[in-house]
């Protein structure tokens, strides 16, 4: 995920923003922060994924159980491959970002890890855009770029994952969270352990756990609202199509939520109720994408399909 800075122009009514230069004056965008918070989040999201790991490692989601792991560092190590995993799926993706955004030429901080909570230990990692963006195939590529990066990266983890997994006797149902699987998930079950019959239940590692993660990552991020990476794409393809799809798909996340028990899908269309569907327009809207860029649009589309998890996970 990425955020992006809105430019007001002078002498502009409050609340009506407009990019209108491509040299801005310093000091018009986003303040830099110092690298040591950069630092910090990462540090402290390293300790939250590992606790989140090694409570996945040892599958026993009490209380006690949980407690016991986050006050006591020698069981962190148990979470070592979790974290791993994770970091660097959620790293990939924002470095899709960074770097496409140094070969636009357009100022980026380095990512933001954000720690979390147990069981997952995250709620992911982000970029600040302290620059608008140029052209709409900076725009295009810069929020394409995360997604696919991070999708790549979740493949070898997933399969990695799966070769340490087990499937259960039919009809044995173990405690525990159970993750829904994603279309991709599905399919790499299903050629995994042939045969599967569709009651049949897999103990997962935790490092499919996190592969997990980093596909419902990929797929909230390319949902085409707002200034979400699908909302960059599509805004790029069709600045038109753009308002109207990310107000309809904004009430569609909360209308799905709610009636499939995807509470993820709720928080996230309450959450772009509240900031605003409307993406900032480019310095240049005129450059056309290309045969080639629609092609790539196609392409995340079929990632986002494979990574849709409308359901959440339960007990």
């Amino acid at each position: 995920m990425d955020s992006e800075p809105r430019i007001p122009e002078e002498g502009s009514p409050p609340g009506r923003h407009r990019v209108h230069s491509l040299s801005t004056p310093s000091g018009r965008g986003r303040r830099p922060l110092p690298p040591s918070i950069n630092l910090a989040c990462f540090l402290l999201t390293v300790v939250t994924t590992l606790i989140a790991g090694a409570i996945l490692a040892r599958d026993d989601f009490t209380t006690s159980a949980i407690g016991d792991v986050a006050l006591t560092p020698a069981l962190w190590l148990q979470g070592i491959p979790y974290s791993l995993s994770l970091i660097l799926i959620l790293g990939a993706h924002e470095m899709g970002h960074y770097v496409a955004c140094r070969i636009y030429g357009i100022d980026a901080s380095l990512p933001f890890f954000i720690p979390g909570l147990p069981l997952i230990g995250t709620f992911g990692a982000l970029i600040r855009i302290r620059a608008p963006i140029t052209t709409r195939r900076a725009l295009f590529d810069i929020g394409v770029a995360g997604p696919i990066a991070g999708f790549i990266v979740a493949l070898p983890v997933l399969a990695y994952g799966l070769s340490r997994s087990t499937p259960l006797p039919e009809g044995h149902r173990p405690g525990g969270i159970g993750f829904p699987p994603c279309p991709l998930l599905s399919l790499a079950l299903a050629w995994q352990f042939p045969g599967l019959g569709p009651e049949a239940v897999v103990e997962i590692d935790p490092v499919v756990v996190a592969a997990w993660v980093g596909l419902l990552a990929t797929f909230l991020n390319l949902l085409p609202i707002g200034q979400l990476d699908g909302g960059h794409v599509l805004y790029a393809l069709s600045r038109r199509a753009h308002g109207m799809v990310s107000r309809l798909g904004t009430v569609l996340l909360i209308v799905l939520g709610v009636f499939l028990g995807g509470y993820h899908l709720v928080v996230f269309g309450v959450i772009w109720a509240i900031i605003g569907t409307r993406h900032p327009p480019v310095l240049e809207e005129t450059d056309g994408l290309g045969a080639g860029r629609v092609i790539v649009a196609l392409l995340a589309l079929v990632i986002f399909v494979l990574c849709v998890i409308p359901t959440a996970p339960s007990l």
